[in-house]
């Protein structure tokens, strides 16, 4: 009898806390290191949409904008024509990964040395010297003996690496000639008992839980649609009935003709006694219940929802810019804390083998983040205007050297990219400190210097200019160029002086207050968006209409140091004709260059 209590209380126990079985409810409060082999984690990247991503992502991420390097431009040259002989981009790309998923793998520096086994000598690689570079895994490269001497470079870290080859023979590495990926950072390997001592854990050793708890949920989501719809018939002495083979085929054959009749003509057939019910699974919340466990694969991914599942952020006023703005600083780390210090000696074989020697040479990881035509405008406006700052005058001195403004201004455009090709044009045409003065500019600055020669106790007069309507613009230096289009398009009366306003201000501003275009020459390429439209009263203005980021810019500058505009918005343009009777929709837009020259401030002329 006790026998018989102790077993319904054992059952009892088990029904309700489900202890003792494998989905024991208290199974999340105890942890237990368990690695995971090759082949399990083979299976998991291999089959499941999940891990594949949470390892390849910040792995591509931190590779696909690659790096910007900063030197002389022959030299940049030569250093990614190295890369892209040597595939460095590639094989760093599959070492991160193949690190992440297995916990460990290298790049190996092959400059042709006959003993791998000693340390790379860096100064032995000449022009060409870096011969090869080949991605190996854990699977392949056995960690020797931790070095524990605290002198030494690699003390924590294995002193060799031994490499598996064909014919069970064995080859030995120094650690200096592998750039190392060790994924995750490991435990105590003498605690913890790690098989593959010297290398880290699998990035998916702690997030493959949480994967498969998504990956369980979408599957019975998947199963529960299939049961979303249930048909109930009752039978009169169905459960009786069931031993007699004879009935048991007839009901078979029955429900098989009632199935098919309905879903030929959706009429079902049942007998009078019979009762016929559906029954439909509440499908709501389901989505819900799915994204909370993706938003676990997310957190312990360190992966943001909108990268891993590739959709837009939900929610009011939700644009995940947060998000990504903190996965960008962490992929940010990643290339900087553990990226570029193991490519060191890579790097450095890399700019010998491109034949570069110089130390002043280095590279910046290209940003994530890349920012939209408003937000560059926006940046070279605030450096062009800060820089017009300082180059102006205080008590008739100059606050930093023009040359000097111009040089760092040079610098900084370069490495925004805001001006392409503005490096050549500079390699071409030189920089302002290293151009002489002309005749004016030495005349100009003759008369200045004179001027601040006044007497003991004299005062500089320093009353602002008196108010006045204002009028800029900027005439058309290539006039004939674009008089040879107009005719050809069939324009007669083409006005006399082309040109692009800037401003047309009826209120009053100070012209001294406006401040100067940055170049008193600006060419507009070839290309890029035209049209013909027809302007002002009744369309008679027939204008080409152009866009020039510095036209823009310089209206929002005049704008915003008080002068007026009488229209909603401004659109650079030439008016080519006024009047006459032509179709625009027939007009081809003029294609080529055109050259404006500098700013003409005049008095508002309502003609």
């Amino acid at each position: 009898m006790s026998n018989v209590i102790a077993f319904m209380r054992d059952s009892l126990t088990s029904l309700v806390s489900r202890m003792g079985t494998e989905r024991d409810k208290a199974a999340t409060t105890f942890y237990a290191h368990t690695v995971l082999s090759d082949e399990q984690l083979i299976a998991a990247y291999s089959t499941s949409w999940l891990p594949r991503k949470i390892v390849d992502i910040p792995a591509l991420d931190a590779c696909r904008k690659w790096r910007d390097w900063q030197a002389k431009k022959p030299q940049i040259e030569a250093i990614e024509e190295e890369e892209k002989r040597l595939n460095v981009k590639g094989k760093i790309l599959e070492a991160s990964k193949k690190g992440r998923l297995f916990g460990g793998a290298a790049v190996y520096i092959g400059i042709g040395d006959e003993d791998p086994s000693q340390p790379l000598d860096v100064e032995r690689v000449n022009k060409g010297g870096l011969r090869y570079i080949n991605v190996m895994t854990r699977r392949q490269l056995a960690a020797g003996e931790i070095d524990r001497n605290p002198e030494s470079e690699w003390y924590g870290k294995p002193s060799i690496y031994r490499l598996s080859g064909v014919n069970g023979m064995q080859m030995d590495i120094h650690p200096s000639r592998l750039v190392l990926f060790t994924g995750a950072m490991p435990a105590d390997d003498e605690i913890t008992g790690n098989p593959y001592q010297g290398w880290g854990d699998s990035i998916l050793q702690s997030t493959l839980d949480a994967v498969k708890n998504a990956d369980s949920t979408a599957g019975n989501i998947a199963s529960l649609i299939f049961e979303a719809k249930i048909d109930i018939i009752r039978i009169p002495d169905f459960m009786a009935n069931l031993s007699n083979e004879e009935y048991k085929r007839k009901i078979l054959e029955r429900y098989t003709l009632a199935n098919t009749a309905k879903g030929i003509n959706g009429t079902l057939l049942l007998d009078k006694e019979e009762e016929y019910e559906t029954k439909s699974a509440a499908m709501g919340g389901l989505t819900d219940i799915l994204m909370a466990f993706m938003q676990i694969v997310s957190g312990a991914a360190d992966i943001p929802v909108t990268r891993l599942l590739g959709q837009s952020p939900a929610g009011m006023n939700s644009t995940g810019t947060s998000d990504m703005k903190n996965y960008h600083d962490r992929i940010q780390s990643i290339q900087e804390l553990e990226m570029q210090p193991a490519m060191v000696r890579l790097d450095e074989c890399l700019e010998r083998s491109a034949d570069v020697r110089d130390p002043d040479v280095y590279y910046q990881w290209a940003p994530l983040e890349q920012m939209s035509e408003k937000e560059r405008a926006e940046i070279f406006k605030t450096t062009a205007d800060a820089a017009r700052q300082l180059v102006g005058t205080t008590s008739g001195q100059e606050i930093i050297p023009r040359e000097v403004v111009s040089d760092a201004l040079v610098n900084r455009l370069v490495e925004d990219g805001v001006l392409p090709g503005l490096d050549a044009a500079i390699e071409e045409y030189g920089k302002l400190s290293e151009q002489e003065p002309d005749d004016d500019e030495v005349a100009a600055a003759a008369a200045a210097q004179q001027a601040q020669q006044t007497l003991p106790g004299q005062k500089q007069p320093t009353a602002d200019a008196a108010p006045r309507t204002l009028y800029v613009r900027r005439d058309v230096l290539n006039r004939a160029e674009i008089i040879r289009w107009a005719k050809e398009q069939g324009f007669t009366d083409i006005v006399p002086d082309l040109h692009v306003t800037i401003a047309y201000s009826r209120t009053p501003v100070d012209w001294f207050e406006m401040g100067e275009s940055w170049s008193p020459r600006l060419e507009i390429s070839a290309g890029g968006p035209r049209q013909m439209e027809g302007m002002g009263p009744d369309g008679k203005y027939k204008a080409l209409l152009i866009t020039a980021s510095e036209l823009i810019w310089r209206h929002r500058e005049f704008i915003e140091k008080g002068a007026s505009w009488d229209w909603p918005e401004y659109q650079p343009h030439i008016s080519i004709q006024i009047g006459g009777d032509i179709d625009l929709t027939k007009v081809a837009p003029y294609r080529g260059k055109i050259i404006l020259g500098p700013e003409i401030f005049e008095d508002l002329r309502e003609d």
